[in-house]
């Protein structure tokens, strides 16, 4: 315990010395400071901590947390928060961020996914089989919650479309995939929460207790409190899933039928699909890419013999799960749903798997990829929520216009209900009844590439902006007050005031670049980085 508790001190003298500040004595709480993790100042593990997946930006922190408990993170922020000098708190979870989100220059990083921390107490998932709901760690990846609830025959009913992220890093953004239209995004789901506050509170938080920061935390881009424990309600797990794609020439015959199978999610399910997505294809090769893989190598799909508007096709991706007892009716029913749409007829692309297999999808991707040396490279990407009165508009400006015949990776598509969205949570979407998540999941192979991409994605930004589209980022990425204020719009009071409420000296995800750290020198004021 010693050691750690030296390692803290020189990691505060560190800050100290290295943002220019007069040095004085470490206060007697910092000495005193004794937890049962690690606290590292490995270069391995700053290094780690530096970088995201999305390989844009880079910030060394101070010194890395493995915690053992959610004592272990009261106590680094209590101590943040006593000390005064601008010393921060980021949470990170699998650091699939993209623009350094969860990054911390001059802080503590808090690694909740840490391997080292799984042999203990919070690590346990424990699965309430009666009344269907599992308690996980924030920092446990989705991949694990699903093992542990499959046990059961039980599972979450609202994914990501990438399992190997952390329970509370989705929670911190929304948490969305094809199944969001008919369950609503992750945040929807949520039951309960143990959160620890910038004031290093350990508070439990629900609908009926603590609310404003159980609100405030789900989708609060990690601002308010660090989640260490979440209830996540399940459903009975299905076997099976036949995942179907179509191919469409017409974006306004493809978005219609999109928002038509949408419109059935309070339908019972042998009236529904379970899952609905969509991708874009400006690029033939694109086509029978990674994430296009069950299309058959003996039978390619040639844009230019599908007539393509504008050069463009769309794909809807649409998913029905079944137990195994049903599988004799379940090809009636599918076959029922088809029929209501007017896709291109001689492009049905049908397969049949497991749940964990269709679930987990990306990551055989993922494994594909990086057996290529095709992973760890820059990922520019760029989500957008468009509103459903301007997706033509958007087709006609970027995917028939901006984007030319090279993408450099997935372009997904796919449209969701406003009213499965809690609005009392800090997520910010478009003000109509349904509108669309637009997501550009391209990779950069050279620093060429790279330059190229991150253009491309500044002038689909500029174009939206005057046309007026009024798009909201998703995993949101702003560098000035103005940014943050337009995009937050009429929640803007409520985000600060909760700030000031739960994180008054601004100490958590800095990496978001909304407030700027608060030192013993700084008025509270309202400023960004």
């Amino acid at each position: 315990m010693a050691t750690k508790v030296l390692l803290l001190a020189l990691a505060i003298c560190r800050l100290i010395v290295t943002v220019g500040l007069e040095m004085v004595a470490v206060p007697t709480e910092v000495l005193r400071l004794g937890i049962e993790g690690e606290l590292s100042l490995d270069r391995r593990d700053v290094e780690r901590a530096s970088n995201d997946f999305g390989k844009l930006r880079r910030a060394e922190p101070l010194a890395v947390v493995h915690p053992a408990s959610a004592e272990d993170i009261v106590r680094v922020i209590q101590t943040a928060y006593e000390w005064g000098y601008g010393l921060t708190v980021s949470a990170r979870g699998h650091g699939h961020s993209i623009n350094g989100q969860a990054q911390s220059s001059k802080g503590v990083v808090i690694e909740m996914s840490s391997e080292r921390r799984r042999t203990s107490a919070a690590a346990t998932t424990k699965v309430n089989e009666k009344e269907r709901y599992v308690e996980v760690w924030g920092g446990e990846l989705w991949i694990q919650v699903l093992r542990a609830t499959l046990e059961y025959g039980l599972a979450p009913m609202s994914w990501t479309d990438y399992l190997y992220l952390s329970v509370g890093g989705t929670l911190s953004n929304a948490g969305i995939s094809g199944q969001t239209f008919n369950h609503g995004p992750q945040i929807s789901n949520v039951l309960e929460l143990d959160v620890v506050t910038g004031k290093g509170e350990l508070l439990t938080c629900s609908n009926e207790r603590n609310s404003k920061l159980f609100h405030a935390v789900l989708g609060g881009l990690g601002q308010f409190g660090i989640i260490t424990r979440a209830r996540i309600a399940l459903e009975p797990a299905p076997h099976r899933v036949r995942w179907i794609r179509v191919l469409y020439s017409n974006f306004a015959v493809f978005t219609k039928d999109q928002e038509f199978l949408i419109s059935l999610h309070g339908k019972p399910a042998r009236q529904r699909f379970d899952y609905v997505e969509g991708f874009v294809i400006v690029d033939e090769g694109l086509i029978n890419n990674w994430r296009s893989s069950f299309f058959s190598p003996s039978n390619p799909v040639k844009i230019s013999s599908l007539k393509a508007d504008g050069g463009v096709l769309y794909c809807l991706e649409i998913a029905k799960n079944y137990r195994e007892g049903d599988a004799d009716i379940i090809d009636q029913e599918i076959e029922s749903l088809l029929n209501k749409l007017d896709f291109i007829p001689s492009s049905v692309f049908t397969t049949d798997l497991s749940y964990v297999d269709f679930l987990d999808r990306v990551h055989k991707a993922e494994l594909k990829l990086r057996a290529k040396s095709l992973w760890d490279v820059p990922h520019p990407w760029l989500n957008l929520f468009v509103p459903k009165s301007r997706i033509a508009d958007f087709d006609r400006g970027v995917f028939k216009g901006i984007l030319g015949n090279k993408t450099s990776g997935p372009i997904l598509i796919y449209p969701m209900n406003k009213n499965k969205w809690d609005q009392r949570s800090s997520v910010v979407t478009p003000d109509e009844d349904v509108f669309y998540l637009v997501a550009f999941l391209r990779s950069a192979l050279d620093t060429e590439s790279l330059d190229y991409l991150t253009y491309q994605n500044r002038q689909i930004l500029r174009f939206c902006d005057d046309a007026d589209i009024g798009v909201k980022q998703y995993l949101p990425h702003y560098t000035t007050q103005e940014e943050w204020m337009d995009h937050f719009g009429d929640k803007w009071d409520q985000f600060y005031q909760r700030k000031m409420q739960f994180d008054p000296r601004r100490i958590l995800a800095t990496g978001q670049r909304i407030f700027m750290p608060f030192t013993s020198t700084t008025t509270i004021t309202n400023d960004v980085m």
